[in-house]
């Protein structure tokens, strides 16, 4: 072999490696003969770009290989994008391609909704697209609404200030900031007030917290009290009590019915009346001890014997005998 055709040889390699190298680079294996091409149109591709993914349920299955404007001058202005599914996946032609932003970051990408209710897709077909409205699409439609509202709400708030500018005369204004004035003295009084009441609640407090402190002692008190009285044997004292009443009824019954001392010095008339003069006998015969002692003891030194016991008359007597 002759060295003209060892390099010619090692170039065909070497430009074969090339090509196939810089189609690798791209995304595009020459080799793989099941990569299928798919085109779908756009009025809008919302920042799609050539290196952007083709994903079938989050996987990715290919790349977008170019992106033209249409031809078609019916459609002049549309976008139609060429994309290249290498997986095997079957979808029908009624399947949607999608573009979506997987975060407000990063850029476009394609998604196959597959759907399989019709013929199956083949390589050179056109699918329907369709736009996923993203965060700041969606916030710009609801803002676009609110925008408006804004606009007309400043201008009726600008109508509104003309109108007040015109009916607030000099007189009207002067009379304004004396009510300001007057609003901001009853607000110092207000303050003043408020400093008052917390100094008479700081100065009532020490009070509150000591009878805070005496009620928390009455309430251990009763709580002792409670205690004892939970600790005593209460129906053992009731049982006596009850003993000792049906006792004392049965000594009043016998009292009441004359049975015993008691009972017929309470119910017997006669013998109460003879106590009654026995009383009386006893406090004359005492009067007269007392006033003639003589006549019940005799005491003589020599021997004498004892007079005889005459009344004293007393003095209405002998004045009534001296006048007879």
């Amino acid at each position: 072999m002759s060295k003209e055709l060892k390099t010619g040889i090692i170039a065909i390699i070497i430009t074969t490696i090339f090509i196939w190298g810089y189609s690798f680079l791209k995304g595009q294996n020459l080799f793989d003969t099941n990569t299928r091409y798919f085109n779908v149109e756009y009025s809008n591709i919302a920042g799609l770009t050539k290196s952007s993914f083709v994903t079938i349920n989050g996987l990715k299955v290919g790349k977008i290989d170019k992106i033209s404007f249409n031809k078609n001058p019916d459609k002049r202005g549309e976008l139609i994008v060429r994309f290249s599914v290498e997986k095997d996946f079957i979808f029908s032609k009624n399947s949607i391609v999608k573009i979506y932003s997987p975060n407000p970051l990063s850029a476009s990408n394609l998604a196959i909704i597959p759907h399989y209710d019709s013929e199956n897709a083949v390589s050179g077909d056109t699918l329907k697209g369709e736009i996923e409205s993203s965060l700041f699409t969606t916030i710009g439609e609801r803002l676009d609404p609110l925008q408006t509202k804004l606009e007309r709400v400043i201008v009726s708030a600008d109508s509104l200030f003309k109108n007040l500018n015109a009916v607030l005369d000099l007189e009207t204004q002067k009379s304004l900031k004396n009510s300001v004035k007057n609003i901001e003295s009853t607000l110092l009084e207000v303050n003043k007030v408020m400093l008052s009441a917390n100094t008479m609640i700081d100065s009532t407090s020490l009070d509150l917290k000591e009878s805070i402190k005496n009620t928390k002692i009455i309430t251990d008190n009763f709580s002792k009290v409670s205690d004892t009285l939970v600790n005593a044997n209460i129906g053992e004292i009731i049982r006596n009590a009850q003993v000792t009443v049906k006792s004392v009824n049965l000594m009043l019954d016998g009292i009441y019915s004359g049975k015993g001392t008691i009972g017929k010095l309470v119910t017997d008339d006669e013998l109460y009346t003879n106590i009654a003069a026995m009383s009386k006998e006893l406090e004359d015969l005492l009067r007269e001890m007392k006033l003639n002692p003589k006549r019940f003891v005799h005491f003589s030194l020599f021997g004498k014997k004892a007079k005889p016991y005459t009344p004293k008359k007393d003095k209405q007597s002998e004045n009534k005998e001296l006048n007879e």
